[in-house]
C-alpha cells in the first residue's frame, strides 16, 4: 500500500528536527512583507495553509494579530507549534485536514500558501485546492501563493513537486482573483543550498 500524504508529513515531522527541513525559516521575512503590504487589520482572519510547524503565527501574534488558524494535514507538524507556542497559541485555531480535501469552515480575509500548493502534482487536487480557496476567502480578501518558480527544485521531501510562475497560479485562481504582486527569490536552505521561489499576491474582486 502507497503511503498517504498524511503518513508521509508525519513521519518528517517527528523524525527530523524543526531546523533540520529546507524549508526552515526561523522569521519568515518575505510572508511577512506580504501580509504587511495588504494593509489588514489586527482583528483579520489570517489562514496559513500547509503551515506545518512554520513560524508565522508566532510572528502574527506578536504583531498583535487576534485571528489565526494553521491548517496541516499533519498533526505531528501542529503539535509542535501548539507546544512552541504554549499559552499564546490559545489564540491560533489548529486544523488537522488534507487541503486537497477541506470543506472551508469559515470566512478569512488572507489565505496564505508557502510551498503547499506545489505538492499538489495531481489536477483534480490542485482544483480542489482552488475551490476551496474560492469558498473561504471574502470579497475584497487576498491571497497570498508562493511555491517553487519554473527554474526551482524538481522534488522536496522526497516528493515530485508541480513548479509553476505567476501565469499558472493566476490561471488556476481564476478571473475573480487580481494579481497584484509576482517576483522570484531564492530561499537559502539550512544545508546551504538555494531553491527559486515564486511569490504571487492576489486580491478578490468585490
Amino acid at each position: 500500500m502507497s503511503e498517504t500524504r498524511q503518513e508521509h508529513w508525519d513521519n518528517v515531522f517527528t523524525t527530523k528536527a524543526e531546523e533540520a527541513v529546507s524549508w526552515f525559516q526561523a522569521t519568515p521575512e518575505t510572508s511577512l512583507r506580504l501580509i504587511h503590504a495588504c494593509h489588514l487589520a489586527t482583528d483579520a482572519f489570517i489562514l496559513d495553509v500547509g503551515a506545518g510547524a512554520s513560524h508565522l503565527p508566532d510572528a502574527l501574534l506578536g504583531e498583535g494579530f487576534t485571528k489565526i488558524a494553521v491548517l496541516d494535514v499533519s498533526a505531528a507538524a501542529l503539535e509542535r507549534t501548539r507546544t512552541r507556542l504554549g499559552n499564546r497559541g490559545r489564540a491560533v485555531r489548529f486544523i488537522v485536514a488534507d487541503i486537497a480535501a477541506w470543506q472551508p469552515e469559515f470566512p478569512v480575509d488572507l489565505w496564505h500558501d508557502r510551498a503547499a500548493l506545489h505538492f499538489l502534482t495531481e489536477p483534480r487536487d490542485r482544483e480542489a485546492y482552488a475551490d476551496a480557496m474560492r469558498r473561504a476567502v471574502k470579497p475584497g480578501g487576498f491571497v497570498l501563493i508562493s511555491g517553487f518558480a519554473p527554474s526551482g527544485p524538481e522534488r522536496c521531501s522526497g516528493l515530485p513537486v508541480l513548479r509553476a510562475d505567476q501565469d499558472a497560479i493566476a490561471t488556476l485562481l481564476g478571473a475573480d482573483f487580481t494579481l497584484l504582486d509576482a517576483f522570484e527569490e531564492d530561499h537559502r536552505t539550512p544545508s546551504g543550498e538555494q531553491q527559486r521561489f515564486v511569490f504571487t499576491r492576489f486580491q478578490r474582486r468585490r
